[in-house]
């Protein structure tokens, strides 16, 4: 895998060689800078869940670059690899939503009720396989599926202004403050997994020259953390789209 991502690193980093160069017409090579917009989320958003109070933008970046083999004037396979940040900062209020918190020197686990504030944060590789669909000289579309190695996980957060019922909803009360020592805070940065998956849709758009826009969309299929983590309730899957700029080389 390691070897594989450095190989496919040099090959995009060659800008000075054109796709002309490498395999006739037939291979084309594609730079790509954008921006991340979207977060980690349940499919279907539980009833636990009440409302959101604040989200906060994060420096979700996207570098990388992608090499497409034209099979027909229409069709075409892309391979790609892309270096990447996913994160989000949500402030949520919830009900009954099972969690395990510290609070002070106490670890309590149960159903809460209030505000739970979380920043999520992911520094991946990533590589899609593609098929790539050419409307016109203009545009291309882009559909397939993506493999992340995550090398840098955060996961933490607090919950605030409520109440922990320990065990159960009729458990007892354990009031949580919004002051140090008061609230219940959490780290499941150890519990998130290292190698991702899901789907990738896009569209390229050349405007002037070698010049263009891309926008895309990536669904995660499998979730942020480990399959036997349990401490939160629901699954949550990396759910983003993508704005950016293009140079075809």
């Amino acid at each position: 895998m390691k070897k594989l991502i450095i190989a496919l690193f040099m090959l995009l980093s060659m800008s000075s060689v054109k796709a002309e160069d490498l395999a006739g017409d037939s291979l084309s090579v594609t730079l790509r800078f954008g921006y991340h917009l979207g977060g980690t989320s349940p499919v279907g958003l539980p009833s636990s869940i009440r409302s959101m109070n604040n989200y906060t933008l994060m420096p979700n970046f996207q570098w990388g670059g992608d090499i497409e083999r034209r099979l027909s004037p229409l069709m075409g396979i892309a391979l790609g690899l892309r270096f990447e940040n996913k994160g989000m900062q949500v402030d949520a209020r919830v009900k009954n939503y099972h969690m395990a918190i510290v609070q002070g020197s106490q670890h309590l686990e149960g159903q809460f009720t209030g505000d739970v504030r979380t920043k999520v944060n992911e520094w991946m590789f990533t590589l899609p396989v593609m098929a790539a669909f050419h409307v016109s000289d203009c545009v291309r579309l882009r559909a397939g599926i993506y493999g992340s190695w995550v090398v840098s996980r955060q996961f933490k957060g607090f919950a605030h202004d409520g109440y922990l019922r320990i065990g159960d909803p009729t458990g007892p009360k354990i009031n949580v403050g919004n002051k140090a020592g008061e609230r219940g805070d959490y780290d499941f940065s150890h519990d998130m997994r290292h190698l991702q998956a899901g789907l990738v849709v896009g569209c390229d758009w050349m405007i002037y020259r070698k010049w263009g826009g891309y926008l895309d969309l990536n669904w995660g299929l499998t979730g942020i953390h480990r399959r036997g983590f349990k401490t939160i309730e629901q699954r949550l899957y990396p759910i983003f789209g993508t704005i950016g700029v293009a140079y075809q080389l």
